[in-house]
């Protein structure tokens, strides 16, 4: 059964059919919203903010896209309204005392990797992260949804309401920054 057949029939007041919208989506919906969010607790609350607002508004789903690309553009939307009350209570805890204290969660070194390696890997890492979060919402957000690999310019585009030509420039463009950035704090051989 086709997305649009099983739209119809939670239309019509099949409560089986929306679900079955939901498990065929539902990796998708994750995925973008931790994409913008970064946090898979914070993720999971998004796509299920996201899943009950397409069901509040499935009426007005029209067709002129896909179902699933609706469908993640509400999620997109729900995780940046997220993103930015998360950044605001970010703000109010963090600032008066800086960082310290709240470190992200720190991967352990695997056991073939010397301690030293494992250190430069996580400085590595750390500073990508940094000079992601530096980069303007309007380069950030589609190259985490690019880098994230399951989503197509034309979804991106449809997501962040930009045509693809200026999805696939914010995404260059934000990789030139990225590697810039990386090279100023002393990365030589970043590719």
């Amino acid at each position: 059964m086709t997305d649009a057949e099983l739209v119809e029939r939670a239309r019509q007041g099949e409560p089986a059919a929306f679900g079955e919208l939901v498990e065929r989506h539902r990796s998708a919906v994750y995925r973008a919203a931790l994409a913008a969010l970064g946090s898979p607790a914070d993720a999971e609350d998004a796509a299920q903010e996201a899943f009950l607002t397409a069901y509040r508004r499935l009426s007005s789903f029209r067709a002129e896209a896909s179902f699933k690309t609706w469908l993640l553009t509400i999620a997109w939307h729900q995780a940046i309204n997220q993103r930015r009350g998360l950044t605001r209570w970010w703000r109010l805890i963090a600032q008066p005392r800086g960082d310290e204290g709240f470190e992200s969660e720190q991967e352990y070194p695997s056991r073939e990797r010397s301690p030293e390696e494992a250190l430069e890997d996580d400085r590595l890492r750390r500073d990508i992260e940094s000079a992601i979060r530096e980069l303007p919402p309007k380069l950030r957000d589609p190259l985490l949804l690019a880098q994230s690999g399951d989503y197509k310019y034309d979804e991106i585009g449809a997501m962040l309401k930009a045509p693809v030509g200026t999805i696939k420039w914010r995404i260059s463009e934000a990789r030139r920054l990225v590697k810039q950035r990386l090279q100023e704090r002393g990365y030589t051989d970043v590719g």
